[in-house]
């Protein structure tokens, strides 16, 4: 089950950030032009849209769990990308990828045993695994500047049933789960990367604390993001770490 509601028309035009922290993983993925690369998570398709760019002979599959992601994702692409709504967990494909690509989605999966085997299944001998996500550390000090937020009336009784979605794993950890799934040639590796972004109330209650903003009755919302922007020290700063996964099968 999605663990949130996406909007994936607001997502594309307020993620400049994860674009460009994409962009760069992408300059990761060695291509010949011809392959064929799984996008796993896809969001609105702006970083898949650059990955197509490198594969005029190739073809692209972009996956993605949210319904209006892959919307926006196929407007945005066109007919010649194949667009899929599907859970990563479940990933069951026609024939493998020479590829699996993927940034700022494998944090919001809690299995990553499962998460690993499927990618692994769907990879063909000598495919590649370029992707990052959000790694052990991440927004450990906006989460921390809130509590005391959601710890007040009229917000606590609220958040006394949340729970966070995320699954912020260090690279150690990942690794083993990489081997496990048979994968080799692993190197994981966490990498800051704060950033501030253009539109920062937007950006916060959109993405990064969209769990809190979503488990909050909508009367209560913007209330509890006018206190979040009090608390935050001006310009308003994102403490990304970065999980960086390179692997081979």
């Amino acid at each position: 089950m999605p663990t949130r509601d996406w909007d994936g028309a607001k997502y594309d035009r307020i993620s400049g950030v994860m674009e460009r922290l994409g962009l760069d993983v992408l300059d990761r993925l060695e291509l010949s032009g011809d392959e064929t690369v799984l996008d796993a998570g896809c969001g609105s398709g702006r970083i898949t849209e650059a990955l197509v760019e490198r594969l005029p002979e190739g073809r692209v599959i972009a996956v993605d769990e949210s319904p209006s992601m892959t919307k926006a994702a196929s407007e945005r692409l066109g007919p010649a990308v194949e667009v899929l709504t599907l859970d990563l967990l479940e990933l069951d494909l026609d024939e493998p990828v020479d590829a699996v690509f993927s940034t700022a989605t494998f944090h919001w999966i809690a299995d990553h045993e499962r998460l690993f085997w499927r990618l692994h299944g769907n990879l063909r001998p000598g495919g590649r695994l370029v992707a990052q996500c959000g790694g052990e550390g991440n927004i450990t000090v906006l989460r921390e500047a809130i509590v005391p937020i959601m710890s007040r009336e009229p917000y606590e009784e609220h958040f006394e049933s949340f729970s966070p979605p995320w699954n912020y794993a260090s690279a150690e950890a990942t690794e083993e789960r990489l081997r496990r799934a048979g994968f080799d040639e692993v190197r994981c590796w966490l990498t800051p990367a704060p950033r501030q972004p253009e539109e920062p109330r937007e950006f916060l209650s959109n993405i990064v604390l969209g769990p809190h903003y979503q488990h909050l009755p909508e009367e209560l919302r913007e209330s509890f993001m006018d206190e979040v922007m009090e608390t935050l020290l001006e310009p308003v700063t994102v403490d990304y770490v970065r999980l960086n996964i390179d692997a081979a099968t």
